[in-house]
C-alpha cells in the first residue's frame, strides 16, 4: 500500500512538472478556429479558405470559421492575425501581398511579415493568364512582343489595382520582354475586365478562374500563362515562360499563424492539411476552380516564401509602385 502511495505521489509530482500548455496542446482543438481571409468574399482566397474550413472541422472535428477581414491589400486581416494569441485557434489564408510584395509597397506596416507570421501549409498555387481584346493584331506571345516593340506605349493595360498580382505580374513580363506598355490601374478584377471586354485597354493579366469564362467564349484572347507549365483548364495556352524562360509569376495561397504558436499543433494542422490536399476529390474540386494544390511541410513553405519574396521586392522596384 505504501509503494502504491509513493507511486501515486510521484505521478502527481511529475506532472506538476509538466510545461502548463503540453495538456491544451494534447486536447487541441478544443474550441472553434479561425480562418482569416484578408479580403472580401467571393475571391479566390476566400474560396480557397472555405474549402480548407470544410475538411479541416470534419478532420479534427471541429469548428473551422472563415471570417473576412479586408483592407489595405490584405494588410487588415494579417495585421489581425499577427497580433492574435498565438494558441492554435486562429490562422491566415496568406496570399503574395501578404507574405510577400506589401512590405515593398506601404510605407509602414502594422506587422513584420518575416518575424510575425509562421508558415503552416502551401494551399494551392493558382496561374494568371494574359489576355487580349480580340482587336490586338497578335495571336502569339512572339507577335504582341513584336507589336509592342513597333510601336511603344500604344497599347495600355489593366490591373485590379496599383501593386496587385496583376499589375505586378505585367511589370515583370514588361521588364524581360523589354517593352513598354501604358498601365491603366483599376479598383479590382471586375472593372478592368468590363473594359478589356470593351476594348478600351488592349491587355491584362489576370486571375484565371475569373478569366476563363471570357476565353471560353472566345470574347478575350489568352495567350500565356503565367506559371511554369501549362493550365490543365487552358491547355492549348503556352506558358509565358516558353517565350522569355525565366518568367515565373503564380498567384498562391497559404496557411500561416501567429508567430509562437506551438510547433505540435503547426506539425498538426500541416499534416492534416497535406492529408486533404491529396484527396481525389479536393484536388478535382480545386482543379475545377484553376487551381492546383501543393501541400508540403512549413519548411518548405519557408523556403518558397523567402524566394518569392525576393523575386517580387525585385518587381516592385523595377515596377516603381508605391502604395499609402
Amino acid at each position: 500500500m505504501k509503494t502504491r502511495r509513493n507511486l501515486v505521489a510521484a505521478c502527481v509530482a511529475a506532472a506538476a512538472l509538466l510545461p502548463l500548455g503540453s495538456a491544451a496542446q494534447s486536447d487541441w482543438p478544443a474550441k472553434t478556429v479561425r480562418v482569416v481571409v484578408p479580403f472580401a468574399p467571393g475571391g479566390t482566397t476566400d474560396i480557397t479558405a472555405r474549402v480548407m474550413a470544410e475538411h479541416l472541422g470534419t478532420a479534427f472535428r471541429q469548428t473551422f470559421v472563415v471570417e473576412n477581414k479586408a483592407g489595405a491589400g490584405g494588410n487588415v486581416g494579417a495585421a489581425e492575425v499577427a497580433r492574435a494569441a498565438p494558441d492554435g485557434y486562429t490562422f491566415l489564408m496568406g496570399t503574395p501581398g501578404t507574405q510577400a510584395i506589401n512590405q515593398f509597397l506601404y510605407p509602414k506596416m502594422a506587422y513584420d511579415t518575416a518575424k510575425d507570421l509562421i508558415p503552416v501549409s502551401f494551399v494551392v498555387k493558382v496561374p494568371n493568364v494574359l489576355l487580349v481584346h480580340p482587336s490586338v493584331p497578335a495571336r502569339t506571345l512572339a507577335e504582341l512582343i513584336a507589336a509592342m516593340k513597333a510601336k511603344p506605349g500604344a497599347m495600355s493595360y489593366g490591373s485590379p489595382g496599383n501593386g496587385s498580382t496583376g499589375h505586378l505580374s505585367t511589370e515583370l513580363f514588361k521588364s524581360q520582354a523589354k517593352v513598354f506598355v501604358t498601365h491603366i490601374p483599376y479598383r479590382g478584377s471586375g472593372p478592368m475586365l468590363q473594359d478589356l471586354l470593351g476594348g478600351q485597354i488592349q491587355m491584362a493579366i489576370d486571375n484565371l478562374p475569373s478569366a476563363i469564362p471570357h476565353i471560353r467564349s472566345g470574347r478575350l484572347i489568352a495567350l500565356g500563362v503565367t506559371s511554369p507549365e501549362r493550365s490543365a483548364q487552358l491547355p492549348d495556352v503556352p506558358t509565358i515562360a516558353s517565350v522569355l524562360p525565366d518568367y515565373s509569376a503564380e498567384s498562391w495561397f497559404v496557411l500561416v499563424a501567429p508567430a509562437g504558436t506551438p510547433a505540435a499543433i503547426v506539425e498538426r494542422m500541416s499534416a492534416e492539411s497535406d492529408r486533404i490536399l491529396k484527396r481525389p476529390d479536393v484536388i478535382a474540386r480545386f482543379q475545377g476552380l484553376g487551381a492546383q494544390p501543393v501541400g508540403g511541410t512549413p519548411a518548405q513553405l519557408a523556403q518558397f516564401i523567402a524566394a518569392e519574396t525576393t523575386k517580387w521586392q525585385q518587381v516592385v522596384k523595377i515596377s516603381g509602385a508605391k502604395l499609402d
